[in-house]
C-alpha cells in the first residue's frame, strides 16, 4: 500500500498548500480573520479550499479501500486524477470560476472509480471465503 499511502500523502499537502493560497489571498484582499467574506476573489480562494476538504472526506476511504480490496496501482492511478483534477479545480475556481467543471469531474470520475472499485473488491473477498 506504498502507492496509496504516498498518494494520499500527496494530497493532504497538495490541501496545505491551498490554505496557504488561501492566507495569501485573505492579506492581497485585505479579509481580516475571522471573515470568511468581504472580498470576491478571496471567497473563491476559500470555497475552492473548503471544497477540497470536502472530497478528501470521501477519497481518503475509498482510495484505501480500493488499494486493500481491488488493486494498488489502480487506486494510485485514480489518486492522481485526484490530484490533477483538484489542481485544475482550484486554479479555475480561484481564476476563471465558470472553468471550474472539468477539474470537479476529473476529481469525482476518480472517487466514483475507487469507491466502484472498493465495494467490488470487498464483495468479491466476502464471495471468496
Amino acid at each position: 500500500m506504498v502507492y496509496v499511502t504516498i498518494i494520499v500523502m500527496l494530497a493532504l499537502v497538495q490541501f496545505m498548500y491551498f490554505g496557504i493560497e488561501v492566507g495569501r489571498a485573505r492579506g492581497r484582499h485585505g479579509v481580516s480573520a475571522p471573515a470568511v467574506t468581504g472580498n470576491e476573489v478571496f471567497e473563491r480562494f476559500h470555497r475552492a479550499h473548503q471544497n477540497t476538504l470536502e472530497q478528501l472526506i470521501v477519497f481518503i476511504p475509498a482510495i484505501y479501500a480500493c488499494g486493500y480490496y481491488t488493486n494498488e496501482l489502480l487506486a494510485a492511478a485514480c489518486g492522481v486524477g485526484f490530484l490533477v483534477g483538484r489542481a485544475w479545480y482550484f486554479r479555475c475556481y480561484t481564476t476563471e470560476p465558470d472553468t471550474r467543471g472539468k477539474g470537479m469531474i476529473v476529481t469525482m470520475l476518480a472517487s466514483v472509480i475507487l469507491i466502484i472499485a472498493a465495494i467490488v473488491g470487498a464483495m468479491q473477498t466476502i464471495l471468496a471465503s
